[in-house]
């Protein structure tokens, strides 16, 4: 029998954890783990539900950092009125994450626990260069969102004894020349799986005609056992002047450092390979233009809190 535990505190919800001695499971949204349990994959003694714990439902608004807490629904990403003005592209990815029912549940920090190589939010959390905060009895750590990934469903997250807590990223310099975009490609708004999704952030330096670009950051999947960084691609782009040819090249080697499979549920290989340059360029080119009109930043007081 599974005993469903509701934690008011962090502290409280780790040991919970840790006294299940790697049985119990931690739950949010449980938009992945609750078809597990129907199928019978995992069948844990306890389930700790971490929706109650105050500070894992904030979006916290900084001038130097964003953070976003564990327990906070896509729906509440997306809507966010300074996410929606500032990382456009981040609302963007967290309304793609399945339909209006999923985002309502499904969490951010869920979606990369997962570890799945086309995660939405795995994707845009590694355009935001984001690092997740992870806790067990012992403290805090942060770690690059990358280095969550170790292949296909396989996360460095422990669930017998951590608790993702937090995703946090960079926030933009309160001046023109950063732009994020979001790209997706699926049979269907809501369809679950992509046939592709990338975001891309770019570094513009605009006393330069045309704009140079001083940053680059390129992510993709699914492309590889896991969420794939583009980094030659990036590493070709930063110092050189934006054009229609560089974006191009940039988008080609994209299309060579990426190794999608076959799928009988997303799109042959071939199919994949031949559409990522294009999503490349279409991205590339929205981040610049998002770059050039970036609005100022209106740092709210206080945190934003989940109702």
């Amino acid at each position: 029998m599974t005993h469903y535990e509701h934690p008011a505190t962090l502290q409280a919800a780790l040991e919970l954890l840790d006294s299940a001695g790697g049985s119990a499971r931690v739950i949010a949204g449980g938009t992945d783990l609750l078809p597990d349990l129907n199928k019978g994959t995992l069948a844990p003694t306890k389930l700790i539900d971490i929706t109650r714990i105050p500070e894992l439902q904030e979006i916290r608004i900084g001038r130097d950092q964003i953070s976003v807490g564990a327990a906070v629904p896509f729906v509440d990403i997306k809507n966010h009125p300074h996410i929606r003005a500032v990382y456009p592209a981040l609302s963007e990815a967290a309304g793609s994450i399945g339909a209006g029912a999923i985002q309502r549940a499904a969490t951010w920090g869920g979606n990369l626990v997962q570890a799945m190589p086309a995660a939405d939010g795995a994707v845009i959390a590694l355009a935001l260069e984001a690092e997740a905060e992870l806790a067990d009895r012992e403290g805090t750590r942060r770690i690059p969102v990358e280095e969550l990934f170790l292949g296909p469903g396989i996360s460095a997250v422990d669930p017998t004894r951590e608790i993702l807590t937090a995703v946090h990223f960079p926030a933009f310099p309160d001046q023109p020349g950063w732009g994020l975009a979001w790209q997706r490609i699926g049979r269907r708004q809501a369809l679950v799986l992509p046939i592709l999704n990338c975001a891309v952030k770019l570094g513009l330096e605009f006393d330069h005609e045309p704009p140079r670009i001083h940053k680059a950051v390129i992510a993709l999947g699914p492309a590889a056992p896991h969420p794939l960084r583009a980094r030659e691609a990036e590493e070709y782009l930063q110092g050189r002047t934006f054009s229609p040819d560089t974006i191009r090249e940039a988008g080609l080697r994209v299309q060579g450092q990426a190794q999608p499979r076959s799928s009988l549920m997303r799109a042959s290989r071939q199919y994949r390979l031949e559409i990522i340059p294009e999503m490349i360029g279409r991205a590339c080119s929205e981040a610049a233009a998002r770059a050039e009109v970036h609005p100022p930043m209106d740092i709210p007081k206080h945190s934003t809190t989940k109702e």
